[in-house]
């Protein structure tokens, strides 16, 4: 957690950079092999200054994962907005996910650590996303655009296919993340029946 919120843009501006150097750090070396001296060293920052801002490591890794969160819902949001159904939105939404995953993929992997580093902010990222997905599949089958079923599990499979496509496709590099989304979009629409 923050130890205090800037109160100038010069603060807000070296808390952002204490942020982004973490971001590169704990994603190239992953937390445990990462200091605070790395840290601040990476963003150009005395140590003493980090402290300003920060009053651990584990306080920006665990306000990383939350940027992470916020990030993504913000992306996916933008992605599905104006979509004219649910089934639109969750083809625009899994390739605007796979598209942010290979932009940011050392925040993609700090969420991944986080599981084993701070498990609480882990679920919490999660379960937050799981919830407001949930309410999105209740709305969309009250509006008639899917057919009926359980949208608690329904949210956690499709976020499970958006993951594991991530993991695979989009940090990997190279992939088409157009046509992984319209393949893992057509497993969605229409299942594995024939």
């Amino acid at each position: 957690m923050a130890m205090t919120a800037p109160k100038t843009k010069r603060g807000a501006a070296r808390r952002e950079m204490i942020l982004r150097a973490a971001e590169k750090v704990f994603g190239e070396r992953g937390f445990a092999a990462s200091t605070i001296a790395d840290l601040a060293r990476e963003a150009n920052t005395a140590l003493g200054t980090y402290y300003i801002y920060f009053e651990s490591k584990n306080a920006v890794f665990r306000e990383l994962v939350l940027e992470m969160g916020t990030l993504t819902r913000r992306v996916m949001s933008d992605a599905v907005d104006g979509a004219p159904n649910r089934l639109e939105a969750e083809r625009l939404g899994l390739r605007a996910f796979l598209g942010f995953v290979a932009e940011r993929p050392a925040l993609y992997r700090i969420v991944e650590e986080a599981r084993f580093v701070d498990p609480d902010a882990y679920r919490d990222y999660f379960t937050q996303f799981a919830a407001a997905y949930q309410d999105q599949l209740e709305r969309a089958e009250a509006a008639g655009e899917i057919r009926p079923g359980n949208a608690e599990v329904r949210a956690w499979a499709l976020m499970g296919i958006a993951k594991n496509l991530g993991d695979q496709f989009a940090l990997n590099g190279g992939a088409d993340l157009d046509k992984i989304a319209d393949e893992g979009f057509d497993l969605i629409r229409n299942g594995l029946a024939p």
